[in-house]
């Protein structure tokens, strides 16, 4: 029997099935409720006292309840029940029942709805506020009604996924969606989303792409496929027009190197991937093995005994302050080749047990070079080894040197680790674009390269330098890091659970919140320098830019920390570029401790001279210590108020004087 019940008459069913929710789907539930009323009735059952037990419907209830709390709704108003009677086993049913047949919406269906919403006039802000969703989310399944009729169909009859359909959707063209959709059709290799997007966007392929060089011209055109030609193209500027047949082949070529490379090492399974990286779908229902480097053999470990002993020989050279500029010269050089050595005996591929190798596998990706590559990192399918609880993400691989550098290894290491403070500090105190860097370094980590440097150690951890226990001296930016740590807000630490501590957390104000969030991105910065090879981070010089940083501001060249550590010409390079000729004539006889010891006054402004010397000396900063503009890189769509971010890099100089 259909009644209407007063809200503050119904009470949650102990026998209700459903025990667990989502908190973002109830959010979205009270949203609607909120904008069109209860749509569905709920099913009840006469209890004690007058009052009646929701048997179906345990989640509207709450949804009602938490309106009327917040005076949405009244506490008396009429809520539409069907009232049933019956043993409780029956009852349960009725609720098993009730919950057991919904069926989710196909996304197909949702944007079909979203847009025929949007053409009687509403906004996506509109439909988003009724339905409890996020603005994002509505604008996405929209441009999933834009698809291609094919794709759209394919989607609403789940012959693709919710991501192949995305994937599709990386391209605007309608008719390219639909052409690669046909070609797809009789693929006889399994299709990703990946692959979806890279055809759709790739109308043509150059000669030198990767998939080109693996499968070679002349596979390519006995094959059939065709290739255009203009007047000064070459081998690697031509354009290979058939795509789906390249990827084809060159699914095949690398399903041939996957299984030679697993015979080779005697590996289960070998994956290949046409991705130059393993993305996280590949990954998905696999757990990782433990690994351990290679064992150094007597050889290797005598040579890298030879190795550290002549380091330290060639290091003492770099300490002595009667060393003269050839020998310091020669040092530094020798001490590149050395250190590179030692990392190559050092820095080992994993080894697998051999009782582990019957049961695991590997991915093979494929090299910007056209190389089938095997990732050094083993996967099992059968039962997790680590007990960690999660795929852990694919360790990078450590770079080269920079080439040619005339500084020491330990002042690249602890200049780079300044210069990581200078940056931390200007981030944290800008959460707007520290939140912007989290969320984009999270979201990007499953396109991340695997041999490419990370820019931070997000998820959060505290990045270490290359220099253990090193520690700036009079270091402003190290100080102001320190000093801002000291000013957070910790009261919520009080908490004895992490509930009680989450809770006491968000009771924070907006500007404490802020100041952490701040704060525990700024610390995952890892060390880098404006340079080529491992100690380029290119995404800081684009940060660094954003903030405006002037290096110069937050750290001075000093006797200890820079002039006493490089060559007398380096010293001279810096005084020409301060002073001119005339400066360095000045101390070009002095000798090095005395040069060091003169260029930290000149350099700090202490000092008699001119206004113009003084300005630049003041200015100047080692290029390396500089933030200069990344290499192609524009910020997209995003308008700076100039004053505001003058105003923001003073309020941090003052902080720090």
């Amino acid at each position: 029997m259909i009644q209407s019940i007063p809200l503050k008459k119904l009470v949650q069913s102990p026998r209700n099935v459903r025990k667990s929710s989502d908190v973002l789907a109830d959010l979205q539930l009270r949203a609607d409720i909120a904008a069109r009323g209860l749509l569905q009735n709920l099913v009840v059952r006469k209890g004690k006292r007058g009052k009646f037990e929701v048997e179906a419907g345990g989640r509207r209830l709450a949804a009602l309840q938490a309106l009327a709390e917040e005076g949405t709704l009244p506490e008396n108003h009429e809520v539409t029940c069907l009232v049933i009677e019956g043993e409780e086993s029956e009852v349960r049913e009725a609720s098993l029942a009730e919950n057991f047949q919904r069926l989710a919406m196909n996304p197909a269906d949702e944007a079909q709805a979203f847009a025929a919403i949007i053409d009687a006039g509403a906004t996506t802000e509109d439909v988003a506020r009724r339905f409890g969703l996020t603005v994002r989310f509505v604008e996405g399944r929209l441009r999933l009604a834009s698809l291609a009729p094919c794709v759209f169909e394919a989607l609403a009859e789940g012959t693709i996924t919710l991501d192949m359909a995305k994937a599709y959707g990386a391209i605007s063209d309608v008719e390219r969606q639909a052409h690669v959709y046909a070609e797809l059709q009789d693929a006889w290799y399994q299709i990703t989303p990946d692959t979806i997007r890279r055809m759709v966007l790739d109308a043509t392929v150059r000669g030198s792409d990767p998939r080109a060089v693996l499968v070679g011209r002349d596979a390519y055109l006995a094959a059939g496929g065709r290739i255009e030609r203009e007047l000064f193209d070459d081998d690697a500027s031509e354009s290979w027009i058939d795509v789906a047949l390249l990827e084809d082949l060159a699914h095949k070529a690398m399903e041939e190197a996957a299984a030679r490379t697993a015979q080779e090492h005697g590996l289960a399974w070998v994956r290949p991937t046409l991705g130059n990286y393993v993305s996280h779908d590949l990954l998905e229902g696999l757990s990782r093995l433990p690994d351990e480097p290679a064992p150094m053999t007597e050889q290797e470990a005598q040579e890298l005994g030879e190795l550290e002993a002549d380091y330290d020989r060639v290091a003492a050279v770099l300490e002595d302050e009667d060393s003269d500029e050839d020998e310091v010269a020669n040092a530094e050089e020798e001490l590149v080749v050395i250190d590179r050595a030692m990392r190559a005996l050092n820095d080992r591929p994993p080894v697998l047990a051999d009782d582990l190798k019957p049961k695991a596998g590997a991915f093979l990706v494929l090299s910007r070079y056209g190389e089938p590559t095997l990732v050094p990192q083993f996967y099992t399918e059968t039962e997790v080894i680590t007990g960690e609880g999660a795929i852990e993400a694919v360790e990078e691989i450590v770079g080269a040197k920079p080439k040619g550098s005339s500084l020491s290894q330990r002042l690249l290491d602890e200049l780079a680790m300044q210069r990581r403070d200078i940056l931390a500090i200007h981030l944290a105190n800008d959460p707007t674009l520290a939140l912007d860097f989290m969320v984009f370094t999270l979201a990007d980590a499953d396109g991340h390269d695997w041999r490419a440097r990370k820019a931070s150690t997000l998820v959060g951890s505290v990045a270490s330098g290359p220099v253990a226990g090193f520690e700036a001296k009079d270091a402003p930016a190290s100080a102001a890091l320190a000093e801002f740590a000291g000013s957070l807000d910790e009261s919520w630490r009080s908490g004895e659970t992490d509930v009680e501590r989450f809770a006491r957390f968000r009771a924070l104000s907006d500007e404490a919140r802020s100041a952490w969030l701040g704060h525990v991105v700024s610390r995952t910065l890892v060390a880098s320098l404006a340079c080529e090879g491992e100690r380029s981070v290119p995404l800081h010089e684009a940060l660094g830019s954003l903030l405006e940083i002037e290096t110069a501001h937050w750290w001075r060249p000093t006797a200890v920390n820079y002039f006493d550590r490089v060559a007398k010409a380096r010293t001279l390079e810096a005084l020409d570029a301060a002073g001119g000729p005339a400066l360095v004539s000045r101390y070009a006889a002095s000798k090095k401790a005395e040069l060091a010891s003169a260029s930290e006054r000149i350099f700090s402004g202490t000092f008699i001279g001119e206004a113009e010397v003084k300005e630049r000396a003041q200015a100047w900063v080692p290029s390396i210590m500089r933030f200069s503009d990344a290499e192609g890189f524009a910020p997209v769509g995003v308008e700076s108020d100039e004053t505001d971010s003058e105003n923001g890099t003073d309020e941090i100089a003052e902080q720090a004087a």
